[in-house]
Formats: C-alpha cells, structure tokens, sequence
C-alpha cells in the first residue's frame, strides 16, 4: 500500500513537473514574441509620425494605427507570457475574461486596421484625382474612432453576454478556458470571414484596375508617344497592389488555421486539442502583428527612407556626445592656437 502512495505521488510529481516546463516555455515563447512585437511596431510608429510629420499624408495614419493597434496586441501578451512565468498567480474567472477581452480587442483592432489600410490604397488607386479630397483629416478621425469602438465591441463582448462565458475551475487564463466555443462561431461568421472576402474584393478590383492602367500605357506608346508618357502611375498602382497582396497574403496564413480549426473543434472536440489550438496556432495568429511592421518597413520606400534618417541622426549626436567628451580640450589643458588661412599662404 505504501509503495502504491509512493508510485501516484512520484507519478503526480513528474505531471505537475511537466506541466510546470511546459508552461514555462509557452510563457518565455509569449515573452519573446510580445518583445519583439512591442519593438517592432513601436520603431515604425515613430518613424510613420516623423513622415507624417513633414509630409502631412492623411493616408498614412491608418498604417500608423495599425502600429499602435499591434503594439498593443504585444502589450496584452506580456501579461499573459507573466503569468505563465510565474506559476504562483491564480487569477479569477472576472480576472481572465477581462484580459482576454484586452488581448481580443488588440487583435480585432489589428485586423480592422489592415482592412483601412487595404480600402485607402484601393480609394487611391479608384479615385487619384480626387484622393485628397476625400482623405480629409476630419473623416481619418471618424474612422479611426469607429474602428476602436467595433474592436472593443467585439473584445468585450463575452463581458456583456454571459452567454459567451465559459466557466472553468482551471487556473490559467486561456481563451479556451473563459470563452465559449459559441462566441468563436460568432467571430467567425461575422467578423474574419467577410474581413477576407472584403480583402479578396479589394484586391481584384485593383487588379483590374492596375490591369487597365497597364494597357492604356501599352496603347500609348504603341503610338509613339511612350517618351512623354512615363509609366509612374501604373507602378504606384503595382506598388499599392503588392502591398495589399502581402497583407492579404499573411493575414490568411496567420489567422486562418486559427479558426478553421476552432470551428472544427466545436464539431468535433477529439479531432484538435485544445493546447494544440492555443500553444500553436494562436502563436502563428499572434505571429501576424510582428510581421506586418517588418512587411511595412521592407516594402514602403518611405519608412525605408525615414528609418535611415533616423539612423544618421542617433550615429551624428553619438558622435557628437563622444566627441564632446574626448576631443575637445578641459579646464587645465590649453586650447590649440588657431591660424588663419592667409598665415598659412603667407
């Protein structure tokens, strides 16, 4: 009988020992990729509110948003990735849907963002000549509003609807464990899906647009007149079109196993584990916010252009503030004499 005790308690031992190694880990991986995200996100914030600054380009508040919406998504995550690290904090079932609401809304924000930025660069591409026009700092203002009052809706609304709760006797804060299966079939149907559809509509209709833009170009010099005719318009078209590609691109990647496997889930609660869905995908999900400043920054020549400014103007005060300590004479040494350029000819 005493050995029976031993073996279970050696037994629960090595699970809770797992347990606790496994945690740690997804906590160090949460921690790692909100650095990185937070880093990130915040470097390009900083040098799109430099280009806004000296170009006044209403267009790119909406990317800047989504700088700040990501950013805020790797904030959300750090307090997850602590609480994984800690293992000692117990928080309450109010305490976790609360945070996860936090990290839902940054998440939705994101997402909206991306569908901004997508519709500007298609208005710029429908509408040139009237671009500036309608992209007024007024109407930048209203959307950015409506965007982070639809994102919290959606983040919050498990805490509004009981319906959407899930109660768990499970310490850990996880969006399996406060959530109810039923509000991912809502997200699902009437949030990512006709977010995608309205991504794949865009960017067809670019596509074509682009397209005509192309052959009218060919047409023209075609007709002798190439010279006069520069193809810049159809080359921001295509640049606008890459952009949006990759957005669209990634976006898929990222979210869409997601939550294609979470609706497999409520159909089917053997087929995908629940730590396989919020170990790993979640984490490919949450990949998306880290990839789209580093997408931004290698595809726009201007934050290209901004983030070398940048650069030159840290290394000149480092060596300015270097210089200053070293190569310029102290109190008890005495100062070079100058000599003027015509003792010199002289």
């Amino acid at each position: 009988m005493a050995e029976s005790c031993a073996e279970d308690a050696a037994s629960l031992w090595c699970v809770s020992h797992e347990a606790a190694m496994a945690s740690w880990a997804l906590g160090a991986i949460l921690a790692v990729l909100a650095s990185l995200i937070i880093a990130a996100n915040v470097l390009v914030a900083i040098l799109l509110l430099c280009h806004i600054h000296r170009s006044g380009s209403k267009g790119l508040c909406f990317v800047l948003n989504l700088a700040l919406a990501d950013a805020m998504v790797g904030f959300t995550v750090m307090g997850l990735a602590i609480d994984e690290l800690s293992q000692l904090f117990h928080p309450s079932q109010r305490f976790c849907i609360l945070r996860m609401a936090f990290v839902t809304s940054s998440c939705a924000a994101s997402i909206l963002s991306l569908i901004l930025v997508a519709c500007d660069r298609h208005l710029a591409i429908r509408k040139p000549f009237h671009y500036f026009q309608l992209v007024t700092g007024l109407r930048v203002g209203l959307c950015l509003v409506g965007l982070w009052l639809v994102a919290v809706t959606i983040g919050f609304l498990p805490v509004f609807i009981p319906r959407f709760q899930r109660v768990s006797n499970h310490w850990k804060c996880s969006f399996f464990n406060v959530f109810h299966p039923s509000y991912m079939l809502t997200m699902f149907c009437f949030g990512f899906f006709p977010g995608l559809f309205l991504f794949l509509y865009l960017y067809c209709d670019m596509l074509k647009i682009a397209s005509v833009h192309v052959q009218h170009i060919q047409e023209v010099q075609q007709a002798g007149l190439g010279p006069s005719c520069p193809p810049s318009r159809a080359t921001s078209d295509m640049k606008a079109m890459r952009t949006v590609a990759v957005l669209v691109g990634c976006f898929t990647l990222c979210w869409l196993p997601f939550f294609i496997t979470s609706i497999v889930q409520m159909a089917c609660p053997e087929c995908f584990p629940y730590k396989v869905i919020e170990n790993f995908l979640w984490l490919l999900g949450l990949g998306n916010s880290l990839l789209n400043p580093l997408l931004y920054s290698y595809w726009q020549r201007d934050v290209q252009l901004q983030l070398s400014r940048l650069v030159v103007a840290v290394k000149r005060r480092f060596l300015l503030h270097l210089g200053s300590g070293r190569c310029f004479p102290g109190r008890n040494t005495k100062a070079v004499p100058a000599v003027s350029c015509l003792e010199l000819h002289d």
